[in-house]
Formats: C-alpha cells, structure tokens, sequence
C-alpha cells in the first residue's frame, strides 16, 4: 500500500509547485514537520483520514454485473490541517482551503467528489487558527493483486510521477505483458436454443470465430432448399451470420431474423456442443 501512503505527499509536492499559492508552506501530517512558534506564515498539512476498497464490477451485454478480478475501486478521504496566524482572522482559513480545492479540482488530475470543513480551533502552542477540512476522492485500481498494487489511476498522473512513468516508449504496461503471455483464449458451450446469447470472456476481444463440434460449415436441405451454417467468425469490423462481438465478450443470434438466402445461423442450438477461440 506504499502508493496510497504517499499520496500526501505527492499532493503536497504539486502544490508547492504552483504559483498563486507560493504564499502558502505545504507539510505533511505524516512524517510531522516543524512549524515555526509563533507561526508566522499560513501553513497547510496534508494526510489520509480514511480508505475504503471495493469490489469492481462491469455491466454486461445482458445487464449482469461481472466482478472485475484484477481492479479494484477506492474511496479516500484526504484531510487538510490549514493552519493561519491570529493576526490574519479565521476568514483566510476558509479563503485558503477554497484556493486549495480549486486548484486541485481545475489543475490536478485527481477524481474529487465532494469536500467539506468543519469548526476554526485555537492553537495556543503555535498562536494560530486552525480549520479541519477534507476532500474525498474516488480511484480505480488496475490492476490490483496480492502480491503488489499498480495503481494507475495515480501512477499515470503527472501529480505524483511525472513524465517519466506517463512515457509508455520506455515503460510496458500490465496490460501489455498480459497480451504477449496470453494473446488469445479457448472454451466451449453447449447449445441451450435461445435466439440470443452472450458468452462472456471477461475482455472485449478483437476476433472471434465459433464452430460446432462433429458437424459441416454448412449443411444444406434440397428438400426444402434450406441451409443452417454451424460456424461463425466476427471481427471489429463485421462478421459472419449470427455472431458478434461484446463488451466482455460474444453474442450469438439464430432465428428467421437471422437467415439470408435460405441459410440460417445455427450456433446456438440445443444440445449441440460448441468450441470457440476468441483473440484479446
């Protein structure tokens, strides 16, 4: 969870570098920094109050929410500590936590929800005015496993890195590694007669191609000059009767709708086993 922990300080790191708050000191709660006594500049410390991660999930083609395995979903509640000398009145508390926010929701990258403030608190040890206020920010975690968190939705952002991890000419990503060591994935179904049908694969693919098992491409009936095809191939761009391409996976579609010239698709009919290979 190292990145998470230093998210304050990152935050911290970028608002020193902007310039209509050059008139601010920006610390961190956490390692603590020295404050001058009595304090003599408005001083700003930044740190975590609260984390939530949650379970991320995707809508499929038939409205079933399908768990995301590798992403997770963050809630952070980050804290400001705005500390201002008596001499300039509670009024600056507020008028500094408002650059703050604005300057992180109109400059920064950062998914803010919402933020809030509570009561101005004397601190006799510092003779300064002190305003408890928080922003809550929202993240996506991918991809997330045991062993070690990738957190891109801070990773990517110049707020915390910079340039050199955003240049994907040096670096490969997670979801690149993953297409080398696994470029394509085989299964199969068994046929149930529905007119449409998702199989969902967990990715949207860029081709896929469906056959049924012990049977022709095609068989055709001179008795009632028909034809059923048993095989189907989509790509991004089209593809043959019956078979198209998902979000999280493949449609398959039979019925008169789907009948040209006679030949119907036949790729999902019941009992009939299926073998597919679909290509990330």
């Amino acid at each position: 969870m190292s990145e998470i922990s230093a998210l304050p300080g990152g935050i911290v790191d970028w608002l020193k570098t902007r310039p209509e708050l050059a008139n601010i000191r920006f610390i961190t709660e956490f390692p603590p920094a020295p404050k001058a006594i009595p304090l003599k500049k408005v001083t700003v410390a930044v740190g975590i109050e609260d984390i939530i991660i949650e379970d991320s999930f995707t809508e499929n083609d038939e409205g079933v929410l399908i768990k995301n395995e590798h992403c997770r979903l963050a809630a952070i509640k980050i804290k400001f500590a705005v500390h201002v000398p008596f001499a300039l009145g509670g009024e600056i508390c507020y008028d500094v936590f408002t650059d703050v926010v604005d300057c992180l929701n109109f400059g920064s990258e950062l998914n803010i929800l919402n933020s809030g403030c509570g009561q101005i608190k004397a601190d006799r040890d510092t003779d300064a005015l002190v305003l408890s206020a928080f922003i809550n920010i929202q993240a996506d975690f991918c991809p997330a496993v045991s062993t070690g968190l990738s957190f891109t939705s801070f990773l990517s952002k110049d707020l915390l890195c910079g340039s050199h991890i955003s240049d994907s000419e040096i670096h490969v990503t997670g979801q690149d590694k993953e297409l080398w060591n696994s470029p394509f994935v085989t299964g199969s179904y068994f046929g149930n007669g529905m007119s449409s049908r998702t199989i969902t694969l967990g990715f949207r693919p860029k081709t896929v191609a469906v056959f049924a098992a012990e049977y022709p491409s095609v068989t055709f009936d001179a008795s009632t000059g028909s034809g059923r095809s048993y095989w189907g191939f989509a790509a991004e761009d089209g593809g043959t009767l019956g078979l198209e391409l998902g979000t999280s996976g493949f449609k398959l579609l039979q019925g008169s709708a789907y009948t040209v010239e006679g030949c119907s698709a036949g790729l999902n009919l019941s009992g009939a086993a299926y073998f597919y290979i679909a290509f990330k």
